[in-house]
């Protein structure tokens, strides 16, 4: 008998890959906000990508030209995500961390499942099921509770900059992108779809990098940037990204939506443990609402 938990396309398969590309973002979003107080917003993107590019293409390119009939088929759908996931998305975070706090960058982001949830409802026809729906309120319940540290009065305080818009678009294009790659056409071979997407989001950015230079401070390549750099480049987008994609194959863009909200938890313990940050019980608390709002969101039961 077949074993379905150990198949590369079993669901459990499906939530390691979405719960390792959530690690592995949760320390991206630890060094990029260290590096976009270094780096202009698209030079640093622009580095990312350049890396993510250096690392992948040299062992797919003969992949690629053998399959350069299909991309030139699909290629409308292949530059439409390379813009939204790649030239745009990051660029939009970077450029957020700028004109706003991490309390807002924290809160917006946790809408990013809300968007994947709605539009998957839109223009997939998926059903919001009685258990997503309060998965959904108690991962938003834990995500709140996290970023506000349990009091609740901080939420009367915030105010709303720039880059809080930024960030909202960052969000919604991300829940467009996990759309996007749910309907990726069978014929595009996986390392295919992230080579000439990466690429193809990579070029625009290089001249819009150029016109940066001419009005952002200079700035200089020191080996903690570069090793930084070195890790989005090559995890946060070339792991991450095969991974998230995976995920989304085997799940549907909705449940690796629910898992990306163990995010912040990651983030906490790895600011514990390099930058010194303290854990108080609402890390616990909200770790417990959004680990049960995942499981309970993606439970298959009779429940709709």
């Amino acid at each position: 008998m077949k074993n379905t938990l150990s198949s590369p396309d079993s669901p459990l398969a499906g939530y390691i890959c979405a719960l390792l590309a959530t690690v592995i973002w949760s320390g991206n979003f630890i060094i990029a906000r260290g590096l976009s107080e270094a780096l202009p917003p698209v030079t640093l993107a622009t580095l990312r990508w350049a890396v993510a590019c250096a690392a992948l293409l040299p062992f797919t390119v003969l992949r690629v030209w053998r399959a350069r009939q299909i991309v030139r088929a699909r290629f409308v759908y292949l530059a439409a995500v390379a813009l939204v996931s790649v030239t745009v998305f990051n660029t939009m975070i970077y450029e957020a961390g700028r004109t706003t706090n991490a309390l807002n960058l924290s809160l917006i982001a946790a809408s990013t499942p809300v968007f994947i949830i709605l539009l998957s409802r839109v223009f997939l026809g998926e059903a919001i099921t009685r258990n997503r729906l309060i998965g959904l309120i108690a991962a938003v319940s834990g995500i709140v509770l996290l970023v506000t540290r349990g009091d609740l009065s901080v939420l009367l305080a915030l105010t709303f900059r720039e880059g809080d818009l930024w960030m909202l678009g960052a969000a919604i294009l991300w829940a467009v992108y996990s759309i996007m790659i749910r309907r990726k056409p069978g014929d595009v071979d996986p390392l295919v779809f992230l080579s000439v997407t990466f690429a193809l989001g990579f070029l625009p950015l290089i001249p819009a990098a150029l016109l940066e230079q001419q009005y952002c401070a200079p700035w200089s390549l020191t080996p903690g940037i570069a090793g930084a750099v070195l890790y989005i480049g090559v995890g946060a987008s070339l792991a991450a990204y095969f991974l998230w994609a995976r995920a989304v194959a085997i799940l549907g863009p909705s449940r690796p939506g629910m898992v990306y909200y163990s995010l912040p938890v990651f983030c906490a313990v790895e600011a514990l443990l390099f930058l010194g940050e303290s854990v108080t019980w609402a890390h616990g608390a909200s770790f417990a609402l959004i680990l049960g709002g995942i499981l309970v969101a993606t439970k298959r039961g009779q429940a709709k």
